[in-house]
């Protein structure tokens, strides 16, 4: 009797763009569970990883970072014609990451004000999200991942169904924390109603607000948030810098950053006390 065939194991692939590396590393990371992945994928390109390279195809390619040069927008229309399936991790990959700020800025100012010799530096005028170039099948948000997000979306991969990952806001993980509001509570500004959670509601679980490295949930509503932000006595330019963080490039932040004014670079504006300020000016008031 003749040996079955066996189902060939997909073939992936990780891609480095414009990032800090952190959000490869969480696939390292996974000690208890990377055995197995390997097991069931052929892992054929990996940088961070092995100095083994290989061209595609490929089944599935993570890609991390945002596109900053000439040379990474070519790299990204290759992947893309070289993958059945592109999933784009991070931050930068998925929102243009920090270094997107500088988009609102004057290009060739920000390059001579960082490098000695600019004329050396090749790089495009903006940092882009990988979606404004190609086609994008799947994002994994954060800064860096979610680890249970990427197992749960590779174990789909390999299951054959689609992946579980969430679509609700920072706030509905706090309350089933059973944490304070530190908005409600304390008057601290927090982003956690328009961000999409991940985290586990790590900024508010140590008193402080959301600063959005997930990047805005799906039909987040800005305009509200950032309105409750002024009425208790935020400058506008104030509460539109609050969305210019790691995900500040992503819309609808985008376009509420530059309506307020708040772009990053711009000079902070001295604003009223926040309630939790008023209250600790109190005398016998505490934090």
């Amino acid at each position: 009797m003749g040996r079955a065939a066996t189902t060939p194991r997909p073939r992936l692939g990780v891609v480095k763009l414009a990032s800090c590396d952190g959000c490869q590393l969480m696939l390292l990371d996974l000690e208890d569970e990377l055995l197995a992945i390997a097991e069931r994928i052929d892992i054929v390109e990996f940088p961070e990883a092995s100095t083994h390279r290989s061209s595609g195809p490929y089944d599935v390619v993570l890609v991390e970072g945002s596109v900053s040069t000439p040379e990474q927008l070519e790299q990204i229309l290759e992947v893309r014609r070289e993958a059945k399936l592109l999933v784009t991790i991070g931050a930068c990959a998925t929102a243009g990451g920090i270094q997107a700020m500088r988009n609102w800025r004057e290009h060739d100012a920000f390059r001579a004000a960082v490098y000695a010799h600019p004329e050396y530096v090749d790089s495009l005028a903006t940092a882009q999200p990988v979606a404004d170039y190609v086609k994008v099948d799947a994002e994994l948000r954060g800064c860096p991942i979610s680890a249970e997000q990427l197992v749960e979306f590779v174990t789909a991969l390999l299951t054959g169904r689609r992946a579980n990952l969430p679509d609700e806001a920072v706030c509905a993980d706090c309350k089933r924390a059973g944490r304070v509001c530190v908005m409600v509570a304390r008057g601290i500004p927090c982003l956690g109603p328009v961000t999409m959670t991940g985290c586990g509601s790590l900024c508010p679980g140590f008193d402080r607000g959301c600063y959005a490295c997930f990047g805005p949930r799906e039909q987040a509503n800005v305009a509200s948030l950032s309105r409750e932000f002024i009425r208790t006595g935020l400058p506008p330019v104030e509460a539109g810098r609050l969305f210019a963080g790691f995900t500040g490039y992503a819309e609808p932040f985008r376009a509420l950053v530059t309506e307020l004014g708040g772009v990053p670079g711009t000079t902070a504006v001295p604003h009223a006390a926040s309630a939790a300020d008023t209250a600790a000016a109190r005398p016998g008031g505490t934090r």
